[in-house]
């Protein structure tokens, strides 16, 4: 047994991060403490706690605590295990956005401008972030356009060109500098203009522009004139939407104003960049019951700017926090210089406050009706499925597993999770398959089970494996299912299994549930639940694989051998279901394999026939 009072004598007087637990090991709520020690005591000995951390003091049955070298460790660490553990006590920012930022690779010889959501020490040019995608895009189109720079991965040294441009270039969207058609001084010259205009140097590229309209208009040049025109319209249109709110074009800025509700609260951030407001987005915070406006804001800073790639060189808030020079000392570090936290008290920036603090009103007031009603309707949605399946409890975290393949090889299988009726993507999965050979999703879907119950019951898995689910739904009829009983029931554990069945238009239809088929209808809460899930377990799977193909991690030895392209290569695959049975493959073999011809059968069996040779002769 867990005596609180003897482990609360073994405390350190060190930083570190604490975990108060309920008696199922649950987290139910995180801090951090300058001092270990003197901050877990002051739970069990004082009694002027607000309401919720009486409850929560109420439900600890045990707590442990990470020590740390200093207190911004302490603050990171806190965060982190805020964001994996969602603790029932803490004050949760609900947000799983990746920025978009604009890359141009200077580093290559022929730079390509395109978006990316990941900032790294390449040598790149990064800008942003920008909160709309679609800006982003907007961006890149027109500045792209506008320079014809290349948006192609190709890697371009100069030594080698391809045989034939893409679509850009017959299009007039690119140079093709992959053929040789374009100087490598023009080229970068139009690099170094998309760049200025990026960092804030428009005005001063739009005057360039004006001058050279007026000088091909004078000579005559009507068609560069007409060129020019269209290039200053597209860029004035850009400058036109970003609006000017700060005469300091050398800093980016983001300015924070927050609206507090009874059960969440509405964080606003105007994201400003080069002086100019590119953008802002709002954010939910839950759990903040009896938390002071400071307590908020504290709260979202280390959450969103610990997990968040970049970071502005000031952050304006309206009001002053306990933890601000620990604060500015930690995003310090992760920025590389100086970051100021600051609190204005009149002037632009104060006015600015009051304004987004509106915003965040009119945010809070509008989504909190419809987010208390999505969420009613979920938790409802779960008690029908209580009902339907004579569950002892609520199922509040529910795991669904898919398995998805491309075109019958390179299986993969997801793991989504929904808590509360609501999606948990950071709880979200993926599994490469790594025991089965080709298409058998039944082999594939044991594997995926077993090594997720296997990491869940590793005490040291801090990767959010340690829940188990409530219930587990499984994207298939009665086989699928049986396999996910038998793993749970070989694992010595009780959870209940249905199998999730769609019609024959491929839509969700109702449950298999211990062998039997339940049916809903399309207008019941339960309905809508299960097709959500079902529909997201569907969606990621195909994601996951899309991406190793679209990453070239599809490949294999096949694409070395003439004669054999993509399509061959998939259904050589699909036939014989790895690349060691295509290589024992007999010549009659290989040419009746869809797809294939005598000349293509004659190339992967002479290929393999010589590696063979040429290894015995070494």
């Amino acid at each position: 047994m867990f005596d609180i009072q003897e482990e609360l004598k073994k405390v350190p007087d060190n930083p570190g991060v604490y975990q108060m637990k309920n008696e199922l090991g649950e987290i139910i709520y995180v801090g951090k403490a300058k001092n270990l020690k003197k901050r877990v005591k002051q739970y069990f000995q004082s009694k002027n706690h607000i309401p919720k951390i009486q409850a929560m003091i109420k439900n600890i049955a045990e707590f442990e605590y990470v020590i740390t070298d200093n207190e911004v460790e302490a603050l990171i660490l806190e965060a982190n295990f805020i964001k994996k553990y969602s603790p029932k006590y803490n004050t949760i920012l609900r947000d799983d956005k990746q920025y978009p930022y604009i890359k141009i690779s200077v580093q290559e010889k022929y730079p390509r401008i395109y978006k990316v959501r990941e900032v790294k020490k390449d040598g790149a040019k990064y800008f942003g972030p920008y909160p709309s995608a679609y800006a982003v895009n907007e961006f890149i189109d027109i500045i792209g356009n506008l320079y014809k720079l290349r948006k192609c991965s190709l890697k371009l040294d100069g030594t080698k060109k391809v045989q034939r441009p893409c679509l850009n270039y017959h299009i007039n969207r690119c140079t093709a500098p992959c053929m040789g058609n374009v100087d490598y001084k023009v080229y970068r010259e139009d690099v170094n203009k998309a760049i200025s205009f990026l960092s804030g140097g428009e005005e001063e590229l739009i005057k360039s522009l004006k001058e050279k309209m007026k000088l091909s208009s004078e000579n005559l040049d009507f068609e560069s004139a007409a060129k020019y025109r269209d290039q200053i319209r597209s860029l004035e249109l850009i400058s036109e939407k970003q609006k000017i709110v700060s005469t300091n074009t050398a800093i980016d800025q983001d300015v924070i104003g927050s609206a507090i509700g009874v059960e969440e609260a509405c964080i606003q951030i105007f994201f400003i960049r080069n002086g100019k407001m590119i953008g802002n987005e709002h954010y939910l915070l839950t759990n903040i019951e009896n938390e002071t406006r400071e307590e908020i804001i504290s709260s979202f800073l280390s959450q969103f700017y610990t997990g968040t790639v970049y970071v502005p060189k000031e952050i304006y808030i309206e009001t002053d926090i306990e933890d601000r020079e620990l604060f500015e000392k930690l995003l310090s570090e992760k920025r590389g210089n100086k970051v100021s936290v600051k609190v204005p008290a009149k002037g632009d920036k104060s006015m600015l406050i009051k304004m987004i603090k509106k915003n965040a009103l009119e945010i809070l007031e509008k989504g909190s009706q419809r987010i208390k009603r999505n969420m009613d309707e979920s938790l409802e949605a779960l008690n029908e499925l209580k009902d339907l399946l004579n569950l002892d409890e609520v199922p509040m975290r529910i795991e669904a597993y898919d398995i998805s393949n491309i075109q019958g090889v390179e299986s993969v299988g997801s793991m989504v999770v929904f808590e509360r009726g609501v999606p948990s993507k950071s709880n979200y999965r993926r599994f490469r398959i790594k025991t089965v050979n080709g298409p058998n999703d039944y082999k594939s879907m044991e594997e995926v089970l077993e090594r997720r119950i296997n990491r869940g019951l590793d005490q040291g898995d801090l990767k959010g494996f340690n829940k188990m689910p409530d219930l587990i739904l499984m994207d298939g009829g009665k086989g699928q299912t049986n396999i996910a009983e038998e793993v749970i029931y070989n694992f010595g554990l009780n959870i209940p299994v249905c199998g999730m069945i769609k019609d024959d238009k491929h839509t969700t239809r109702g449950l298999i549930y211990q062998n039997k088929e339940i049916e809903f209808k399309k207008t019941d809460k339960v309905y809508r639940l299960i097709y959500r899930i079902q529909e997201e377990a569907h969606r990621f799977a195909i994601e996951y694989h899309r991406n190793l193909r679209d990453k070239t991690l599809f490949k294999s030895e096949l694409d070395n051998i003439e004669n054999i392209g993509e399509k061959r290569k998939i259904s050589l695959l699909k036939e014989f279901g790895s690349v060691e049975n295509i290589k024992n493959a007999g010549l009659e073999e290989l040419s009746g394999a869809d797809g294939m011809n005598i000349k293509a059968a004659e190339s992967v069996y002479n290929y393999f026939r010589n590696k063979i040779k040429n290894n015995t002769s070494q």
